[in-house]
């Protein structure tokens, strides 16, 4: 049986078996419904009644863990197949700056929940950079709920020169929501041409500038409000506090990832911006291999832990039952790395 690769995110559920040149077989919701069974108090309010909406990962780190146990359990068993008494190996994919409690939580879920056999860990930025075929150069990660900013050499992090940042897709999502007030689409419409689109609930909205200012935040973060330099400038300065002699290896091995990067005319934004910015070493992006899945940048964490299971499992570089039952929780900080 295959290791499972699962790489939870706040937005999307990526998990499948551990196959590098195909996508996730499963790509669900995090966000759940928690069924209110018990007679609480309150449950004669209709909302309540149908259930409460959760959501176990919050701006990448998980939140809530009964949630999550639960999340678990379907995609391992239901999805994936996993029978009880059976089950195999997995690995995670882990966001930047992790809290050790996260970690050392989600083993001793894995293992005392869900009895696993091995298990094993990385960080999403040295996954992401695995699935173009680079071991250094520099990630730039826009999630649902944040934004990481990672230089990678030889396959580490450098934790010190690494940025990250609270907001990403759902504050835009909230900039659209404010975009399209009836008050600012009344001013908009007498200078701009509007685009109808339609929901996938029949909703019918028209969208005439937000198309452009709602993206242009994550190079203007004033625009949310926000004191802080746009991406490109983060990521120049990011690279500015590692050793020189890397700087070109890094900017010019920079990989995209995360599904806000993936909004239509992301890319060419991103690299019109690099070609203004003041470093004598401008970022170029990396592209990924041809034989790799369409929309690579949705999931490169996951194709990257997918590579990675193939090494570290048959060579047995994992976290093993007997690891777990002799050190405990802490063992996954020592393996993990």
């Amino acid at each position: 049986m295959e290791a499972a690769v699962v790489d939870a995110g706040s937005k999307l559920f990526k998990v499948g078996p551990a196959i590098p040149d195909q996508a996730p077989s499963m790509i669900i919701p995090t966000q759940m419904k928690r069924i209110l069974e018990d007679g609480s108090p309150g449950d004669n309010d209709n909302s309540l009644a149908e259930g409460v909406t959760v959501d176990p990962v919050v701006r990448g780190f998980v939140r809530d863990w009964d949630a999550m146990e639960d999340l678990l359990n379907y995609v391992l068993y239901t999805g994936l197949g996993w029978e009880v008494g059976n089950e195999g190996q997995i690995l995670f994919t882990d966001p930047l700056c992790t809290p050790k409690a996260v970690r050392e939580q989600l083993v001793q879920l894995m293992f005392e929940t869900f009895n696993i056999t091995g298990f094993y860990a990385s960080e999403q930025a040295v996954l992401s950079l695995y699935a173009v075929g680079r071991i250094s150069g520099c990630t730039v990660d826009i999630g649902h709920g944040k934004i990481d900013i990672a230089p990678v050499i030889e396959g580490a992090v450098q934790h010190i020169a690494s940025r990250r940042f609270e907001f990403g897709g759902a504050d835009l999502t909230k900039l659209l929501a404010q975009e399209l007030d009836e008050l600012a689409y009344e001013k908009m419409k007498q200078s701009c041409e509007i685009e109808q689109h339609t929901l996938p609930d029949g909703q019918v909205i028209r969208i005439g500038r937000e198309r452009f200012t709602v993206g242009e935040a994550l190079f203007k973060p004033s625009i949310l409000g926000l004191e802080a330099h746009g991406i490109v400038e983060q990521l120049v300065h990011s690279i500015s506090t590692v050793s020189s002699e890397n700087h070109r290896q890094l900017l010019e091995n920079t990989v995209l990832c995360g599904g806000t990067t993936s909004m239509t005319g992301f890319e060419d934004r991103f690299q019109k911006e690099s070609g203004l910015c003041s470093s004598a070493i401008r970022p170029a992006l990396v592209k990924p291999p041809e034989y790799m899945p369409e929309n690579l940048t949705l999931y490169s964490a996951w194709v990257g832990g997918a590579i990675l299971a193939k090494v570290v499992f048959p060579q047995n570089q994992h976290v093993t039952k007997a690891d777990y039952d002799e050190t405990g929780p802490s063992v996954v900080h020592r393996k993990c790395f």
